[in-house]
């Protein structure tokens, strides 16, 4: 038999069933889930140094454990000496084992390793069921070598969710083991 990550075993053995008791789901289909998580990452300095966006996707790919891609502008902005298909960030798309392996480690070991750190806010929802997440630097992971890091940058998580509402997928990733700020 392969590899499940513990937190797809944790979605099947408790989640589900929690959620259908808060929320009285009829049917296991009805149950959010998780459907993917994006990490991105805007590198606005890479207009004068191409070399950025190489260090950028050395260190999502590290990160997430799936190779980064560069993104690409859309439109001239001339205020920015920015053109038209130069690339401007990175992102990496994570689903199934490897989603739940990034969430994981995200929750283990780089959230508690962020200075302060008393929870994260509930208000990075979209009103459709997704959450987003900004981490101020790199460093919180463990697969950065902090010596090796020309500058320390943030990122922003995405987590899409098949939830309707906000309050159904807050319960989800809590259950999942997103560590909310108590209001």
């Amino acid at each position: 038999m392969g590899y499940t990550p513990r937190l797809k075993e944790e979605y099947k053995s408790r989640v589900i069933s929690a959620l259908t008791d808060e929320f009285g789901y009829n049917n296991v289909m009805q149950v959010p889930k998780l459907e993917k998580i994006v990490v991105s990452r805007g590198v606005g300095s890479a207009v004068a140094d191409k070399k950025l966006i190489e260090y950028s996707v050395d260190e999502l790919t590290k990160i997430t454990g799936q190779k980064a891609v560069a993104t690409i502008s859309k439109k001239d902005v001339a205020t920015f000496k920015l053109r038209k298909g130069m690339p401007i960030g990175t992102k990496v798309t994570l689903r199934g084992e490897r989603m739940y392996e990034f969430l994981d480690r995200l929750i283990t070991s780089a959230l508690p390793r962020v200075r302060d750190f008393n929870g994260i806010r509930s208000t990075g929802f979209d009103g459709r069921g997704n959450y987003s997440l900004g981490i101020t630097e790199q460093i919180i992971f463990p697969e950065i070598d902090i010596d090796k890091v020309k500058k320390i940058e943030g990122m922003n998580v995405t987590f899409i969710t098949s939830a309707h509402t906000d309050q159904e997928a807050k319960s989800l990733l809590t259950q999942l083991g997103l560590p909310f700020k108590k209001n």
